[in-house]
C-alpha cells in the first residue's frame, strides 16, 4: 500500500498529516519517505537515526571535440538548450540538462558520451518506533528535484516494507507529479480557507488526471469558511479527517513533536483513517 500525502499549498499541514500517519499504523512494517527533496524536514519530527546514504546523480553529456564534426544535431535536439553550437563546436549547459540522451543517440559521430553529475544526496534509516525512514535532499543550486526524488523511491518502494507514506513536496508541479505518481491513494490536505479552497482545487485536478483515487483532510478546522467544506460535498469527494485549530498542536510541532506522540487521542484517529484508506480502496478495486 502506497499512500501519498500531498497539498495545494505550503502551510497547510501536510507533514504533520503524514508523520502523525506513519506512526499510527498497527501491525505493518511501514517505510516514510520524505519526497519534498528541496526543504525535508520530517526528520525534525520523526528523529530517525541515518544508516545509510547514496548520492543522487543524473547524466549528462559530454562531448568529444576531436570526434565531432559540428553537425550541431545534438543542439537541434535539445529542447532544454542544455547544448548550444558555437563557431560548430557544442558548448554544454550541465545545469539545463533533463538526462534525456537524445543528443548522445542522434550524435552521428558518436562524439557525445554521457557521464554521471552529483545532483543530490540520498539517506534512510529507523527511527525509535521502527518506521524506515528516507529522504532526498537536492543541493543547494540544483533545478531539478524530479530525478532526486525518482531514485529515492526506486531505493525504497518495494523493498521489506508493507506501507510507504510519501510527504510531497507543496504545489501541484513536476515533483508532486512525481511523487504521488504510482500511489494506490493520495490524502490531500487543505485549510477552510479561501487560498486553501483555490489551491485544493489545483491538486484535485492533478489526482483526477493521474487517476488515482483521493481524499481530502481538512486541517485548522474553526477558521476561514465552510467554502471547502461545500466544494468537497458538490463534488463528492470524502473529507476524512478534520483537525481543529488548536494552539496545543502549534505548540508540540514547535517544539519538534508529533501529534500522536504528545495527543494520544489522535493515534486512534490515525490509525482509524488508516483502516479506512484501505477499506476504500479495497472496494474500489473490487469495482473496477
Amino acid at each position: 500500500m502506497n499512500i501519498a500525502v500531498a497539498s495545494g499549498k505550503g502551510g497547510t499541514g501536510k507533514t504533520t498529516v503524514a508523520t502523525s500517519l506513519a506512526q499510527s499504523i498497527p501491525d505493518h512494517r511501514v517505510a516514510f519517505l520524505d519526497c519534498d527533496v528541496e526543504a525535508p524536514d520530517a526528520h525534525l519530527f520523526l528523529h530517525p537515526d541515518i544508516e545509510q546514504t547514496q548520492e543522487t546523480t543524473l547524466s549528462v553529456p559530454q562531448v568529444d571535440a576531436q570526434r565531432c564534426v559540428g553537425h550541431q544535431r545534438c543542439a537541434h535536439v535539445c529542447q532544454y538548450h542544455a547544448i548550444v553550437c558555437m563557431d560548430g563546436q557544442p558548448l554544454v549547459f550541465p545545469e539545463l540538462c533533463h538526462g534525456c540522451g537524445s543528443c548522445s543517440l542522434n550524435c552521428p559521430e558518436g562524439a557525445i558520451s554521457e557521464i554521471p553529475r552529483s545532483i543530490g544526496l540520498l539517506e534512510r534509516g529507523f527511527t525509535a518506533d521502527n518506521i524506515q525512514f528516507a529522504r532526498g535532499i537536492l543541493k543547494v543550486g540544483e533545478p531539478m528535484a524530479v530525478p532526486v526524488i525518482r531514485q529515492l523511491k526506486a531505493w525504497v518502494i518495494n523493498q521489506s516494507a508493507e506501507v510507504y507514506i510519501c510527504d510531497s513536496p507543496p504545489g501541484t508541479s513536476c515533483p508532486v507529479v512525481e511523487s504521488v505518481r504510482g500511489a494506490d491513494f493520495v490524502l490531500l490536505v487543505s485549510e477552510p480557507t479561501p487560498f486553501g479552497l483555490h489551491d485544493l482545487k489545483l491538486a484535485v485536478r492533478m489526482v483526477t488526471e493521474l487517476d488515482i483515487f483521493f481524499g481530502v483532510i481538512l486541517n485548522r478546522c474553526g477558521i476561514g469558511n465552510l467554502e471547502v467544506e461545500k466544494y468537497c460535498a458538490d463534488q463528492g469527494i470524502p473529507i476524512l479527517m478534520r483537525i481543529p485549530m488548536d494552539r496545543r498542536i502549534a505548540t508540540i510541532l514547535s517544539n519538534g513533536s508529533t501529534l500522536v506522540n504528545s495527543l494520544p487521542g489522535y493515534k486512534h484517529a490515525f490509525s482509524s483513517l488508516f483502516t479506512r484508506i484501505m477499506d476504500m480502496v479495497e472496494v474500489k478495486a473490487g469495482v473496477l
